[in-house]
């Protein structure tokens, strides 16, 4: 037992069959057992999403030495509670989100798939890492890529993580990536986020679209100055979202709100 190889789980939001996850499968392998449960077709943008209103199906996809892959219907936050649960014959050792096509930095985390899963990995107090490229092209090179999210991993296992933190990391596409920052989550939000247009019958419709404002572009310590400079951005993630500094500024409200 105490030389037995780490159990990674592995999901993302792209599907199973995207470049990233293969990718992502390819950088760890050597470090232990594998473990793939991702959804079936890209679930971007669902957060921290679950499946509530429908059975959930998962499919055995793939066999090999040291990895096991199945897709699953549901969401990202469904097959991390599905494999921990239910497929995985030990508790996990980490759990791997990712590599993501496009950018999850800054305010992007609050709607991110990827890293709704790995936020879901730290609720059950196993340390988790979500990874992301600056690059949304289905044909992404992520062969730059692979020496981070390989070199983390094996740091994230030597060392474990805080219990409810995950991390978020984000990578520049190339071959010019000057090193890694450890660095906060940017100020900002997206703008003229809807680009209106017609449908068929000549209704108004909608498309997702939008730029990011950068509340502080030139401040060092963000994720976006790492990754604008070249560098790698790794944020510290909590599940804990009570700002703690604000409940003695309001703590007279229990005298006044009776």
């Amino acid at each position: 037992m105490m030389n037995r190889k780490p159990l990674i789980l592995i999901t993302n939001d792209d599907g199973f069959q995207s470049k990233g996850i293969n990718a992502l499968i390819d950088s760890v392998r050597e470090l232990g057992d594998v473990l793939v449960v991702a959804p079936d077709g890209p679930r971007s943008g669902m957060s921290c999403a679950i499946t509530s209103l429908q059975p959930l199906r998962v499919y055995l996809e793939r066999v090999e030495e040291n990895l096991k892959v199945y897709s699953c219907t549901g969401t990202p936050v469904d097959t991390v509670k599905l494999g921990i649960t239910e497929l995985a014959e030990r508790k996990p050792d980490i759990i791997l989100s990712g590599i993501n096509h496009g950018s999850n930095a800054a305010i992007a985390v609050l709607y991110s798939g990827t890293m709704g899963a790995a936020l879901e990995g730290a609720v059950f107090k196993i340390p988790s890492v979500g990874f992301s490229i600056l690059d949304h092209s289905l044909q992404a090179d992520f062969s730059f890529a692979k020496k981070y999210v390989n070199l983390i991993t094996r740091q994230v296992l030597e060392e474990g993580l805080p219990v409810g933190t995950c991390l978020n990391v984000n990578i520049p596409k190339g071959d010019n990536i000057k090193g890694v920052k450890i660095c906060r989550q940017t100020s900002g939000k997206w703008e003229n986020e809807f680009m209106m247009s017609k449908d068929g019958s000549g209704r108004d419709i909608y498309w997702l679209t939008g730029d990011f404002a950068n509340d502080e572009p030139y401040n060092e310590k963000t994720d976006e100055w790492a990754l604008a400079n070249n560098y790698v951005s790794v944020v510290p993630t909590r599940i804990d979202m009570t700002n703690h500094n604000y409940i003695n500024e309001i703590k007279n409200w229990e005298g006044i709100i009776k």
